[in-house]
């Protein structure tokens, strides 16, 4: 491609930037503080050196959960700060509820280790990580488009509660068990809790997809229940010995594992499929240019679209091609929502603010070159 290079494009910030409600700020701030809490708490405990050691140690397989996570949510990805705060309410808010009811459960009389362990601490830990999947769809229902989106947030909270649960777990046991204790929560079984509450988030998925009132009932319970029955599961075959262990974990854990991961990817080339066919739609309204579809619905073409951009317009024109993306993908999914007749109340509002927004960027973008009749042009590098 030849021609005039462009000069740098200089976007105005406040169309880059997403605007946080009181509630986004209120929520990073709880979460921020309870996070130092538990840091403090364990510095006490185990001192710097040892901190160090067993933080180290609880986040050695997270990272790899966490970036399967994004990989799955990449056709629509879910703002940065609902995914710091999906981890972050796993870590704190799920966390400090379990402590809290569980030592006042554990003290009642009459009970067993057992049913401690493998009924009443699941029950509780999957209600206490579940409540941000309620959350999130009572105060930010446009963010939960379906299955996926779900399995997202719920497998992101798990990690996060994970995380400082193994942390406590490294503190408690003695220094003879740590690796024992590491080859089961480290090795074999780092992705139960992500797992395990991936359950409720694909009731919650069906409930929010579906019309029928009864469905949008029952879903969310039946994943919460076969939610708390894996993590039952998983609890409870500690008791069995090391064989009955292997055994539940070979014969049932591993094999949901697996379910949950096909239905995961089943749900993310649905929902590449669902954006494609929503954006040739709304291309057919007008409301964008049919050629501008390419670089928003396809992932390949999207991210070398926006490193043309910057090629030619520096870091704001990658930004601004950027938001304009996850704006019209936005459009796409509510466009999708009001067309199976599920739309949110505001829904003629909220398509309202988003066109606004994408006009607004409109001026800002640098597109590569539009396709001719031998198909498109080469990018210059």
């Amino acid at each position: 491609m030849t021609g005039p290079v462009p000069p740098p494009v200089s976007v105005p910030p406040a169309l880059l930037r997403a605007r946080r409600s009181p509630l986004s700020w209120v929520t990073m701030i709880v979460l921020g503080l309870g996070g130092l809490v538990i840091a403090i708490l364990v510095l006490l405990s185990a001192g710097p050196g040892g901190a160090l050691v067993i933080t180290l140690l609880a986040a050695v397989s997270f990272p790899v959960l966490i970036l399967i996570c994004f990989w799955l949510d990449r056709y629509e990805p879910e703002p940065g700060r609902y995914r710091l705060a999906a981890l972050g309410w796993g870590a704190v808010a799920a966390v400090g509820f379990s402590l809290v009811t569980e030592r006042v459960l554990f003290a009642v009389p009459n009970t067993s280790d057992f049913i401690d362990t493998a009924v009443t601490a699941p029950l509780l830990e999957e209600l206490g990580k579940g409540l941000f999947l309620v959350a999130i769809v009572i105060f930010r229902r446009d963010q939960v488009h379906g299955i996926l989106d779900g399995i997202v947030y719920a497998a992101l909270v798990g990690i996060g509660f994970a995380f400082v649960e193994d942390i406590f777990y490294y503190l408690g046991a003695p220094n003879s068990d740590v690796v024992s204790v590491f080859l089961v929560r480290g090795i074999i079984g780092p992705f139960a809790h992500p797992l395990f509450t991936a359950a409720t988030g694909i009731g919650i998925g069906i409930a929010i997809t579906t019309r029928r009132p009864v469905v949008r009932i029952v879903a969310p319970l039946a994943g919460f229940l076969l939610a708390v029955a894996m993590h039952a599961t998983w609890n409870g075959s500690l008791f069995w010995g090391g064989r009955g262990f292997f055994i539940a974990y070979g014969v049932i854990i591993l094999p949901l594992l697996v379910v949950i991961m096909v239905m995961a990817i089943w749900a993310r080339s649905r929902e590449g499929k669902l954006l494609e066919a929503a954006l040739r739609d709304i291309a057919r309204l007008g409301w964008i240019r049919p050629e501008e579809t390419r670089w928003i619905s396809r992932l390949s073409d999207r991210m070398s679209a926006r490193a043309y951009a910057r090629r030619l317009g520096g870091k704001p024109a990658q930004q601004a091609l950027r938001a304009y993306q996850q704006t019209l993908i936005e459009v796409a999914f509510l466009h999708h929502r009001a067309l199976q007749g599920t739309p949110p109340r505001d829904v003629n509002e909220r398509m309202t603010i988003l066109l606004q927004r994408a006009v607004a960027l409109h001026p800002y973008l640098i597109l590569p070159p539009p396709p001719t009749a031998h198909g498109y042009p080469p990018i210059a590098r």
